[in-house]
Parts: structure tokens; sequence; C-alpha cells
């Protein structure tokens, strides 16, 4: 089974209502693009003649974007640092029309900056300055007070964990509890050491690597693919488990019904950063906005088959998914 071009279009009709608020670990990516003409004399490493720089929000900032450009009304809520960094993300944000009033000003951290060094298309090296204590009570109480705020206004909240110190215990319980009253969506793309934080959430979105650990299965065949998420299921007690599988698509695992193969719609790889961002985005708005988890996870890894065939964090708009499908 695929999803009808005209069913997509019914419900990317109700994106601009649809709100999602994205709680997670907010990283700035920065990319700075150059061109190699020689090796160094110093060591055997290429000279990059700087040219230009640019900034993209990454994280749960990408996940935000993602929301954006698919129509949908996201806001954020993670930490950032006193520090230009973090008004760099923030400006970056703003200008893609996410609201960025949950977003935490913790002066005794810093942003988390990514910095990519590109020459001629080709990734040279990344640089990576970043903090992983976990952030105190304090930070943890005013997202979640800032969830509560949000919660009569919001169709789904998205768990975003990059294992940077935002996502806890304690936040996570907090959040899954109110949601649960409410009948909010909670989607999480997860970290692979917090498998136990996740039980209660609506649907989890880990890689065939991820989940698999997550329930000490190697899965190397079908078998073991349906072994590991039917278990994963039960352990995590969600209505649902999107498995990606990079170029062997996604596997669906559904409460009362049978586990569902998806073929990936990619063409040509290009680059996989950020693919896993856009499928979270992408299905939990679908979901949000009234899709089945099948619809929604159909929907996801169109947009993903659109993503991967760019290069660097890129996005899907809904004028690409609708040509991705035709």
């Amino acid at each position: 089974m695929s999803i009808k071009q005209t069913r997509v279009k019914e419900l990317l009709i109700d994106l601009k209502k649809t709100k999602v608020l994205i709680v997670g670990d907010l990283i700035l990516d920065q990319f700075i693009w150059g061109d190699v003409s020689r090796i160094s004399p110093e060591a055997p490493v290429p000279v990059v003649l700087v040219e230009r720089e640019s900034f993209m929000p990454g994280g749960a900032a990408n996940v935000a974007y993602n929301v954006s450009a698919m129509g949908g009304r996201p806001g954020v809520s993670g930490v950032i640092g006193k520090d230009e960094w973090g008004k760099v993300l923030k400006s970056e944000l703003s200008a893609k029309k996410v609201d960025t009033k949950g977003v935490v000003i913790d002066p005794a951290r810093h942003t988390s900056l990514k910095t990519r060094i590109v020459a001629r298309h080709q990734q040279v090296v990344r640089v990576d300055r970043e903090e992983l204590e976990g952030v105190n009570k304090k930070i943890s109480s005013k997202i979640i007070q800032y969830f509560k705020r949000q919660i009569n206004t919001i169709q789904a909240v998205i768990i975003e964990d990059y294992g940077k110190g935002v996502i806890n215990p304690y936040l996570i319980k907090e959040i899954i509890n109110i949601a649960r009253k409410k009948n909010i969506i909670v989607t999480v793309d997860p970290k692979e050491e917090h498998f136990s934080y996740y039980r209660g959430v609506t649907c989890i979105t880990p890689n065939q690597n991820e989940a698999g650990k997550a329930v000490g299965i190697k899965i190397t065949d079908n078998k073991s693919l349906m072994l590991a998420g039917k278990k994963l299921l039960k352990k995590l007690n969600a209505k649902a488990v999107l498995i990606t599988r990079g170029e062997h698509g996604m596997c669906l695992f559904e409460k009362g019904e049978k586990p569902m193969h998806i073929p990936t719609q990619a063409k040509e790889v290009f680059d996989v950063s950020g693919a896993g961002d856009t499928v979270i985005a992408t299905f939990t708005l679908a979901l949000a906005s009234g899709a089945t988890f099948l619809e929604a996870a159909h929907i996801s890894n169109y947009a993903a088959g659109v993503v991967v065939e760019k290069f660097g964090t890129g996005t899907c708009s809904q004028k690409e998914l609708i040509e991705k499908l035709d």
C-alpha cells in the first residue's frame, strides 16, 4: 500500500493550523565554505581558502525548521548559552518562522556548535563544541512550565534527544503525563542510551541500529527486524514504532496491526545529514493533522527521500513533497 497524492493534499491543507512544540537539544550548524588548491607544508592536510560562511539550525532546532518548511507552526523549547552563537541560533530560527519563546538561556553553558568545513562540496572536517553535562532541575522546570502554558494551543510535542544534556527522566515523565491528560501526541527521536526514559510515548522513530540495541537484538534480516520491532513496541507501551532503515526504507510497527515495510523513495542519496529530523518532523506533523500512522509513515518517507538528495542538513517543502509523489 502507498498513499495517494489526493490524500496528501487533503492533509496538507490543515498544516497551517497545526502547531507542534519541539523539546530537546538545540544546536547551531556552521558551514565554512571554501576551495582547496594545495596541501599544507606543515602536515599532509588540505589548505582551505575560506570564501564564505553560513548557519543553519541543528538538532531540535532543525526539526522545528523542518516543521516550518512543511507549512506547520513550530515552537522550540531547549537551552542555549548566553553567547554569540546562541543569538545567531535564535535569529536563524526566527527568520524561519519558528517560535523561540520557549528557549531558556543558561549563562553557565555554551551553545552547542557544529562547524563543518566544506571544500568543493566535500566536507573536509567537522569540529564540535558542546557540553554533554545534564541541565539542572531548575532549567528542566522552566521547560516544563513553558510546556504547560502551551498545552492548550499545540497538537503534538516532539522529543528530540541528541544526548546534549536537555532530555532527562524527570523532564520526559512530566511531559508525557501532561500530554496524556490532554490527549496530545508525543513522538520521540531517541538517543540510544535513553530508551528507558520513553515509556508511554505515542510513537518513537529509532534507526535500525538504535532499535536493535534497545532490545538486545542484532537486526540482520527480516526475522530479527520483526522480533526487535514487536519487542520494542511492547517494552515502551507505545502506540507505534517506526524503524528507519536507510536504503531499505522503513518498517512500521503499530499496536494491533501487521508490521508494514515501506521502501525508500530516494533516487540518489547525496547526504543523509538531517534525514532523521525530517522523518520525525513530517511524521508528527502528519499525525497531528489527522493522518493514520501508516499514512504519516509514507509521507515522512517521501520527505526523507527529498532531503537525502540535497547537500547538508536540508528540509522538504510541501511543493517538493508533491513533486516527489508525482
